[in-house]
């Protein structure tokens, strides 16, 4: 079995020495009979997707990622990290490191462990490699160089220091992790059961997220290797992608105990936005940013009223005239706090939502990008269109009927849209559409940002900010790399760049 390299680093050790020191028969008299020393894949793999998507729910998607890209807003400093580029204590820019590799990571590489080489167990196998591809492409995305090939070795192979990999290192051989497994998937072997939250082992569908996965990291490639991001993305697009909603990646979550609900808004309604606060004395000062409520006022964006709402005589309205953000980079707060737009506890926030994990709005929008840059066949306007259609569709499935949007509505929006111009115009159009159809996803909207420069957002420049006033461009290392992993911290630092918010990912590449 393999574990977590760093955080059990001296508990193994003391725990070892104690073992070592002990009478016999301390080992056999204190083996819970209750647990099991062998790795149940299915079961693991459940644990694995919850952990994967229940990570910093709050600190990464509100607080830091999400008001990088102007979604979210807050007065406060504590959490103003998204918001003014201000980092004042806790553990903000590297919580989603820290959780990532306890949870998520160790147990997949768990399952990927145990099912290597075992008979009937290789389409479990491919699907937990290319659940391990989605596990690490964020967290890379976050931070950019990371442990990777020695991440989970510290049992194994007693490598408690694992060196941090290139992410151009990285990202091939999760390109080639995600050909490889796509093309092993076999319908005809056994697969996961109910274990899989998302297709019930269906290889099919996983073949199709493998190869959209595929997609979104070859486009992430643009600046750096635009040769080599077409060269990927026309794979994945040819190997079959998530072009319809019915092979969507959903999970569906029924509520009631914290491990039943949807993450994204248990995090949001425990840090800000409970009922009882009725808008007025939310805990981390937060609410949706101006930019995002006023683009979607000013663009007659039916899903303003699905997304927002505001306080009024004890209920939440979300009559799109009464909707109003509140900006970025304030210190104090504002008078008409209470009245501020803020996600609708009954859509959005509602504990028993589904959550969208990757979907076909996200990958037409994608293909549109593609057929402007000739890389694919089709017509870029139609993706355009259809991934809007698909973004606005899914919102009933997801948050239930509050959160329709009509047909009638739908086709009035699609009405006023239009893909014209130059390369960098459609650009400019595709990826401020992204920006609102892959919205609550803020990990990958805030990558897709750094990528694009789509919108473009006018940052704040809060005094004592750690960017000179400029949107970060990625998170920081935890302190206990920092202690425990000197070297390899040091050294990853040395070829990347200063442990900054300012310092670029591979793949960012300042144009």
């Amino acid at each position: 079995m393999k574990t977590i390299y760093t955080k059990l680093t001296y508990l193994f050790v003391i725990v070892s020495t104690l073992f070592i020191s002990c009478d016999d028969g301390f080992e056999e008299e204190n083996t819970n009979p209750d647990a099991s020393n062998q790795v149940d894949p299915e079961y693991m793999f459940t644990k694995a997707i919850y952990d994967a998507l229940n990570n910093s729910t709050g600190t990464v998607y509100e607080f830091g990622a999400g008001g990088f890209v102007q979604h979210f807003a807050t007065y406060l400093e504590v959490p103003g990290l998204g918001d003014k580029y201000l980092y004042i204590s806790g553990s903000y820019p590297y919580a989603f490191f820290n959780g990532a590799y306890l949870d998520a990571i160790n147990e997949i590489d768990k399952i990927i462990y145990a099912t290597e080489g075992a008979e009937g167990l290789s389409n479990q196998n491919a699907i937990a490699q290319i659940w391990k591809v989605y596990t690490y492409h964020r967290l890379t995305d976050l931070y950019g160089m990371v442990p990777y090939t020695e991440a989970t070795t510290a049992f194994s192979e007693a490598n408690y220091s694992p060196v941090y990999d290139t992410q151009e290192a990285i990202y091939m051989d999760m390109l080639n992790t995600l050909q490889s497994a796509s093309g092993s998937l076999d319908a005809n072997q056994p697969s996961f059961g109910n274990g899989d939250l998302i297709y019930n082992g269906n290889v099919d569908q996983w073949s199709r997220f493998a190869n959209s996965l595929m997609l979104r990291l070859a486009m992430r490639l643009t600046k750096v290797n635009p040769t080599l991001a077409e060269e990927w993305a026309q794979k994945a697009i040819s190997a079959g992608i998530i072009a319809e909603p019915s092979n969507n990646a959903i999970i569906d979550y029924p509520g009631g105990q914290v491990i039943n609900s949807n993450p994204i808004a248990f995090q949001l309604r425990n840090n800000n936005y409970s009922e009882s606060n009725q808008g007025s004395s939310n805990t981390e000062g937060g609410k949706f940013a101006d930019t995002f409520i006023s683009y979607l006022k000013e663009n007659n964006d039916p899903r303003l009223s699905s997304f927002a709402a505001v306080w009024i005589n004890g209920s939440q309205k979300t009559d799109p005239e009464l909707q109003q953000g509140m900006p970025n980079g304030l210190v104090n707060r504002p008078e008409n706090f209470p009245g501020l737009s803020e996600p609708n506890l009954n859509t959005l926030l509602s504990l028993n939502s589904s959550l969208m994990v990757l979907g076909s709005a996200e990958m037409n929008l994608l293909l549109a990008e593609a057929s402007a840059r000739g890389w694919t066949s089709g017509d870029a306007q139609s993706y355009y269109l259809e991934g809007i259609r698909d973004a606005m569709n899914s919102l009933e499935g997801l948050y239930g009927n509050e959160a329709a949007v009509s047909e009638e509505e739908i086709n009035t929006y699609i009405a006023s849209q239009s893909l014209t111009g130059s390369l960098e115009e459609q650009m400019e159009t595709i990826h401020t559409q992204f920006w609102v159809s892959v919205f609550p996803d803020e990990i990958e909207v805030y990558s897709n940002w750094r990528r694009t420069g789509y919108p473009e957002l006018t940052p704040v420049n809060v005094t004592g900010n750690l960017t000179g006033g400029t949107i970060p461009r990625r998170l920081t290392y935890p302190p206990s790399e920092i202690s425990v992993n000197t070297e390899n911290y040091e050294a990853a630092v040395s070829q990347q760049g200063l442990d900054l918010f300012t310092t670029r990912v591979w793949w960012d590449v300042e144009q």
